[in-house]
C-alpha cells in the first residue's frame, strides 16, 4: 500500500511529460500536414522520362558536391591518370 505514495506522483509526472510533449509537437507544426507526405510519394517525378545526362545531373545534385566524382562521372575532358594505365 505504501508503494502508492511513489507510483501516483510518478504517474502524474509521466502524464505531465506526455501533455508537454503533445503541446510541443502541436506548436512546432508536427500535425500541420498529415496527408501531404502520403500523397507526395504517389506523385514523385519519374526519372524514366529524363535523358541519361539529365538523370546523372539529378543524381549528382541529390548526392551533393563531394560524392559527384565518386560514381565515375568525372569530367570527360580530364585525361586519365598515369596510375590507371
Amino acid at each position: 500500500m505504501s508503494i502508492l505514495y511513489l507510483l501516483i506522483p510518478l504517474s502524474l509526472i509521466l502524464l505531465g511529460f506526455a501533455v508537454w510533449a503533445f503541446f510541443w509537437a502541436v506548436k512546432s507544426g508536427q500535425f500541420d500536414d498529415l496527408e501531404g507526405p502520403a500523397h507526395r510519394i504517389l506523385f514523385d517525378e519519374d526519372d524514366n522520362d529524363l535523358t541519361p545526362e539529365q538523370r546523372r545531373q539529378r543524381q549528382a545534385a541529390r548526392r551533393g558536391p563531394t560524392d559527384a566524382a565518386a560514381d565515375g562521372s568525372a569530367r570527360k575532358d580530364t585525361p586519365p591518370s598515369d596510375e590507371s594505365r
